[in-house]
């Protein structure tokens, strides 16, 4: 759950932080994805950290 919530919120700021910069649509579409997948990623380590000290 917490890897689907980091690809959203980072999915919007990439695409957030692409059309502040006045990108074009790939622009902001490369951001987003960029910024989902370093969310998502993140997101991943939090749940293996939070997974491993609960036991």
């Amino acid at each position: 759950m917490i890897v689907i919530i980091g690809a959203l919120l980072g999915a919007l700021t990439g695409a957030f932080m692409a059309r502040r910069r006045k990108g074009k649509l790939a622009d902001i579409l490369q951001y987003a994805f960029v910024y989902a997948l370093i969310f998502a990623l993140l997101g991943l380590f939090a749940t293996l950290i939070i997974h491993r000290s609960a036991l």
